[in-house]
């Protein structure tokens, strides 16, 4: 099979720029952003940062959605897994804190953080393990759900349907910061959602650090024997 690389050479040319990459790393949990946003956030005009969007949507590596006057755009699910996995091959790490506040969001983003619509970070780790060490989860030949995890997740999040959309439904994502994968696709998306209608994970507005409540704390301990507390102290030794 032959394969034309010059639309291969195209894409990546167009995530080389450090404009655009630190635009993409800034929607990397999936909410959108305005352009003007965007621009105060990576330190461009807005002229600049207009130019960028444009390419970025043309190349479909970003969504766009209006909403009145304004213009949102967002990462698509398919960039969103690239850049992590961009970030984790060259060895990005998190950067030392020099304040109280950045001290927190550090702490934040390496205990648990969004990455795109799924829990990533040390408690999106320990979510993939626990799945599979309570055999709901095989990673032996690719991933997949055990008929066992297909029922449990069901129970989880009622409604579900695993035969909708051509998502999958369960992939292992290369975390960055752990550098081990969590648990992304549909499945990984489905248990984020259900775990904030619980009110067991919070997210504060425009960040991407999630915190657990003490409900969570009960809850993700009873349902997979995850233990939450050990977990942000292990982010916090980390920093």
């Amino acid at each position: 099979m032959t394969v034309d690389p010059v639309p291969i050479a195209r894409y990546a040319a167009l995530l080389a720029h450090p404009t655009r990459t630190a635009i993409c790393l800034a929607l990397i949990d999936g909410r959108a952003w305005t352009s003007g946003e965007l621009a105060r956030h990576v330190g461009v005009a807005p002229s600049t940062a207009s130019e960028h969007l444009t390419s970025l949507v043309s190349a479909g590596v970003l969504s766009e959605v209006r909403q009145g006057r304004h213009r949102y755009v967002r990462l698509a699910p398919e960039a969103g897994q690239l850049i992590e996995n961009l970030a984790s091959t060259a060895g990005v790490v998190m950067s030392a804190p020099t304040s109280l506040r950045s001290g927190r969001v550090a702490t934040d983003l390496l205990f648990a953080r969004t990455c795109y619509d799924h829990i990533a970070g040390r408690l999106g780790v320990a979510l993939l393990d626990a799945l599979v060490a309570h055999g709901l989860l095989l990673l032996s030949v690719g991933a997949s759900l055990t008929s066992d995890g297909e029922v449990w997740l069901k129970s989880v999040a009622p409604g579900t349907d695993l035969s909708v959309g051509r998502r999958p439904v369960v992939r292992p994502c290369l975390d960055w910061t752990e550098r081990r994968p969590h648990l992304g696709g549909l499945a990984g998306s489905l248990l984020r959602t259900a775990f904030v209608d619980r009110g067991w994970v919070l997210q504060r507005p425009r960040e991407r650090g999630l915190t657990v409540s003490s409900a969570g704390e009960h809850g993700l301990a009873e349902l997979l024997d995850i233990d939450v507390q050990s977990l942000r102290a292990g982010a916090v030794s980390t920093l």
